[in-house]
């Protein structure tokens, strides 16, 4: 059972309003565990604080009224000019879980797209099948090709990072039964699971990770302990996480305890 949290209302909501804009979508379920309280007392704070304009309530939960910024999805091309080290660190260490003849499914993103130029680079990889769900991931591949086979799974265009979703981008991969998964994710959190902010493409990476036998999520420190709205998977359905030192300590410290989770941190690029 919880321990009662013996702060006044006023600060209790207050402590809410700071881990709702810390984590970008907290459930209730989580603020009752957090803070002591029942429920019901919780959707009453986060009705005082949405009738404050703090807070925009959200099924099963709520998140930021303004958006931050930093939880806001951005166009791919903007991704591209943040944590580029980080991202191929990243990239570098998820490759290593690549062998020749396996059957690749790659999902969109930028850290998906390090990626996708680390298989690039890696010249002794052959025999390759990648499945994609993003356009600029299979171009960044084609060079690649015959070393490589790109396979796109088809489907609707989302302009904002260029990938492929529901309706029929989901067809081909109930049909697939294939080796590896590499997923992104918004964010990544050991009660949470693997969340992301666009709920098509959210549906899209579940049916990915349906179809392949073993599970790798790439995200960099930014992305540990955040929670979105779209749930991918739970933490335990994903096989390695591979990070950067830049997340939390005590996120981090609660993914390891995972059941299997295996969870690798590695250094910026270079480092």
């Amino acid at each position: 059972m919880p321990v009662p949290d013996q702060s006044s209302a006023a600060e209790r909501r207050a402590r809410m309003l700071t881990a709702i804009e810390q984590r970008g979508f907290v459930r209730v379920i989580d603020l009752s565990r957090q803070f002591g309280v029942s429920a019901v007392t919780v959707r009453a704070d986060l009705d005082a604080l949405e009738a404050e304009a703090h807070v925009r309530r959200v099924r099963g939960g709520a998140m930021p009224a303004a958006a931050v910024p930093e939880l806001q999805e951005r166009p791919y091309e903007a991704g591209l000019e943040t944590l580029g080290e980080d991202k191929r660190s990243i990239a570098a260490r998820a490759v290593e879980e690549v062998r020749s003849g396996m059957s690749v499914l790659l999902d969109v993103g930028t850290t998906t797209a390090a990626v996708a130029r680390e298989l690039l680079r890696r010249e002794d990889l052959e025999d390759l099948t990648v499945i994609t769900n993003g356009l600029r991931i299979a171009l960044l591949l084609e060079p690649a090709v015959p070393r490589l086979q790109v396979v796109v799974t088809g489907g609707t265009l989302r302009p904002l990072q260029h990938s492929l979703v529901a309706p029929l981008a989901d067809g081909l991969l109930a049909r697939l039964h294939t080796d590896l998964a590499l997923i992104g994710c918004n964010g990544v959190d050991a009660r949470a699971g693997v969340t992301n902010i666009n709920l098509p493409e959210a549906e899209v990476k579940r049916a990915m990770i349906a179809a392949a036998a073993r599970t790798v999520v790439v995200a960099d420190g930014s992305k540990v302990g955040r929670i979105h709205l779209g749930q991918v998977a739970r933490a335990g359905d994903v096989d390695l996480l591979v990070t950067t030192a830049s997340a939390p300590a005590e996120a981090l410290a609660e993914l390891r305890a995972v059941d299997g989770l295996r969870t690798v941190v590695v250094s910026g690029w270079g480092q």
